[in-house]
């Protein structure tokens, strides 16, 4: 249930509808607007207690209207967000109508190869660089990454070259571990329903890079998101990284280029693609990547690595620095066409 109170209403109005809603045994929650308050109960009321509750709110001073949001989100909604969140790191504003891309390799192997990296990444013009220290792999035989030293490089070569950094947190005890060295904490694939890690990275103040799951459903995805936002952390930046595939004899996954303006139009967020994963073939990157500038995304992220035949993990899908810089020119030219249009 969301309450929408008149402009111009009073903080004794706003106190008074509050203090209605805790007699009933919920907690109203807060959600500021550009020209009016809003705010929403959860919907762990029972029904008659939700239609008495209704009744009385709509006869209160200050009160506008009373609706019933039809969505199991309520902080990610545009329901009650109707304006794109900015998500704001440091410099950088990621969201509004701007795009960003997010490149590096998918581990960090040594300083020199992400230094490597990150120099061409700078250098293209990409505004975020991308490493794993910590890698989830299918198999406790591959390369699970340098742990902390990895992000120690990661810290170290983006100050070097003045990006922004973002790395994977694999549990809720390691937020703090990883916000020490990152600017944005990662939310891979296999944790988006992790929801201690969620509370946590929430808990954090950090800026939190959500990936969906590989069999998520929009809903899903976005309530994974609610549970970072539900901890007052509203910087939260959705990536699609594409689902499961029915026939992996070609991409790794299928990349969902459709649920970008689906997201865009149920959640204020900003849209992320991750075409690298998406496909798990390089050469196609680049299209896949288009693709998701034409369809509205915010940005995308690309594994790119100095030497993807000498990559620790997932070269096969990881381009090299001169496929990286046709695709940014690509991006460039083609978002410059994009918003030009009328």
């Amino acid at each position: 249930m969301i309450i929408v109170m008149q402009f111009g209403a009073s903080q004794a109005q706003i106190d008074a509808v509050c203090e209605a809603i805790r007699s009933r045994g919920a907690e109203p929650l807060i959600l500021p607007g550009e020209d009016r308050l809003a705010i929403g109960i959860p919907a762990s009321l029972d029904s008659e207690t939700r239609i008495e509750l209704e009744s009385a709110l709509m006869s209160m001073d200050g009160v506008n209207k009373v609706t019933q949001t039809s969505r199991p989100y309520r902080l990610a909604s545009r329901e009650w967000h109707k304006e794109d969140t900015k998500v704001k790191v440091r410099d950088l504003v990621i969201g509004g109508g701007s795009f960003i891309v997010m490149g590096g390799p998918c581990s960090v192997e040594s300083y020199e190869q992400l230094s490597s990296a990150a120099q061409i990444v700078k250098e293209t013009g990409a505004q975020i660089l991308r490493g794993g220290a910590f890698k989830p792999r299918t198999s406790p035989y591959a390369f699970q990454g340098l742990a902390e030293e990895g992000l120690r490089i990661l810290h170290h070569v983006g100050k070097e070259v003045g990006l922004v950094t973002v790395s994977e947190v694999m549990s809720g005890d390691a937020v703090p571990l990883v916000g020490r060295y990152v600017d944005i904490l990662q939310i891979g694939a296999r944790s988006m329903q992790n929801f201690p890690l969620l509370i946590e990275a929430g808990k954090s103040g950090k800026p939190v890079f959500l990936k969906r799951g590989p069999a998520a459903t929009i809903d899903e995805f976005l309530l994974a998101a609610e549970y970072v936002m539900s901890q007052g952390n509203n910087s939260v930046i959705l990536c699609e990284r594409g689902v499961v595939a029915l026939d992996r004899s070609y991409t790794r996954n299928t990349l969902d280029i459709s649920a970008v303006p689906v997201l865009k139009e149920f959640t204020h967020l900003p849209v992320i693609v991750d075409p690298s994963h998406g496909t798990g073939v390089a050469k196609y990157v680049a299209p896949m990547a288009k693709a998701a500038l034409v369809a509205g995304a915010d940005g995308v992220m690309v594994e790119m690595h100095p030497n993807p035949k000498a990559a620790l993990s997932d070269g096969s899908q990881a381009l090299t620095p001169s496929q990286f810089a046709r695709m940014m020119d690509q991006l460039t030219r083609l978002h410059d066409f994009v918003s030009s249009e009328p």
